[in-house]
């Protein structure tokens, strides 16, 4: 493998084997002395033993090294016939990818960037506008915010940090939601009193002409379904909103309000707004797909990492600065020590070995895992600061790594794949 400079190199025909290269593995010294050795035969035949099995294992790794930089500069080789670079496959690989939202013909990036829980409340504005900025400068075009979110503070984090950046309004996507708006009887809800005022709340908030879409928060129960679709289409002819979706609908309320569009010539919702994440599958996985191949309903996701669930960062209990420990989320604390939260954890621990395989984190793991669906369009960061942001961008370069096989080991880990209603009935 590596030819001798001199006529009396080591090894046959002038060649240095690893061996000779690294010193792996070294003849013991002669002793002079006769008694010494048998004296220290024993310790030296268990200490020999042991050296032998270090210098396979160092061996070996050495040889794996050499193939992957053998693989590597014939793969470099070849892309510079082709007329490319390793480096521009690399970046192209970790690029960001855009996805219709649905059948419409929106493109978002396949990462958007939440504001529950961080902006106006968790972390400063400086720190918002970070992530912000690392998130466009990565390709993420997609923001999304609420007129209930930190009582309306991170709509107007959101706005500042818009105006401030300066970036051409065509170039990124923000979505709000309406349904929580203030304490009055009519300031929530979907009445079309709420939608128009509400959304024109949350624009004066944003400093913006229009929101690309506006989502109702929830079905409401005290609003017929023919006034919700109607507000909607109002918004949307008035130029305040480019489209409208669903938040936390059911299939049948979405299929109810896309009827009612075709009905009287309205405009239906394109998306629906969904938690997805490990254990929470069934929605995403069996319903939405239906709708979206029957209506063209998208899939915008949230919480890929179960509030941080997925992380490990539970494991041990509720960290003071964990948002399990903030105020206002009990209800996270109680899950967390729940015997199913315990359960999660559990499994959790199995899916980090194999992130630890693949060769990426635990969060990546999630977040590609999610992007894998289909019908999703985008998958909702939530995080507090830059390195957060940072690693869950990463899961870009695993997305690959998502195999029939991987998703198959996932899913044999979970034990909690839903079934659609065709595999039910056969």
């Amino acid at each position: 493998m590596f030819a001798s400079r001199g006529g009396s190199g080591g090894g046959k025909g002038g060649k240095y084997s690893v061996e000779d290269l690294y010193g792996i593995s070294k003849k013991p010294k002669a002793s002079t002395s006769s008694g010494s050795i048998v004296a220290k035969a024993g310790t030296r035949s268990s200490k020999s033993s042991e050296q032998k099995t270090e210098s396979e294992a160092l061996a070996s790794q050495i040889l794996e090294a050499a193939h992957r930089l053998v693989e590597r500069r014939r793969l470099e080789l070849y892309l510079r016939e082709c007329g490319l670079s390793l480096a521009e496959c690399e970046a192209e690989r970790s690029a960001m990818p855009y996805r219709n939202l649905g059948k419409s013909g929106l493109r978002v990036s396949c990462l958007g960037l939440g504001t529950w829980v961080t902006f106006g409340s968790q972390i400063s504005d400086e720190m918002a506008e970070n992530l912000m900025t690392v998130a466009y400068e990565n390709g993420v075009n997609l923001f999304d915010t609420a007129e209930v979110y930190a009582s309306g503070r991170a709509e107007i984090t959101l706005g500042n940090i818009i105006k401030k950046k300066g970036w051409r309004r065509s170039s990124f996507v923000i979505t709000t939601k309406i349904y929580w708006g203030g304490q009055a009887e009519t300031e929530r809800g979907l009445s079309r009193k709420h939608i128009i005022e509400g959304l024109r709340g949350s624009l004066s908030r944003l400093q913006l002409d229009y929101v690309d879409i506006v989502f109702a928060n929830r079905n409401d129960v005290n609003s017929p379904m023919e006034e919700i679709v109607r507000a909607m289409t109002f918004v949307i002819n008035q130029g305040m909103a480019m489209y409208w979706g669903t938040s936390r609908w059911s299939a049948m309320e979405i299929m109810e309000a896309y009827s009612v569009a075709r009905q009287f010539n309205l405009i239906p919702p394109v998306c629906e707004q969904a938690e997805y994440h490990y254990f929470q599958r069934d929605k995403v996985e069996v319903q939405l797909p239906e709708l979206y191949h029957k209506i063209g309903v998208g899939a915008m996701t949230w919480s890929p990492l179960a509030c941080g669930l997925i992380t490990g960062k539970y494991s041990d209990g509720v960290p003071e600065c964990s948002r399990a420990a903030m105020k206002g989320y009990q209800w996270l604390k109680e899950r967390v020590n729940s015997e199913e939260g315990r359960r999660q954890l559990a499994k959790i621990k199995e899916l980090h070995l194999l992130a630890d395989r693949l060769g990426c984190t635990a969060a990546q793991l999630a977040i590609a895992w999610c992007l894998r669906s289909e019908g999703v369009s985008s998958v909702l960061l939530g995080v507090s600061n830059t390195d957060q942001l940072l690693e869950n961008l990463g899961a870009l370069r695993i997305l690959s790594q998502m195999t029939p096989q991987t998703v198959t080991e996932m899913d044999a880990l979970l034990g909690n794949k839903p079934h659609s209603k065709k595999e039910s009935r056969a």
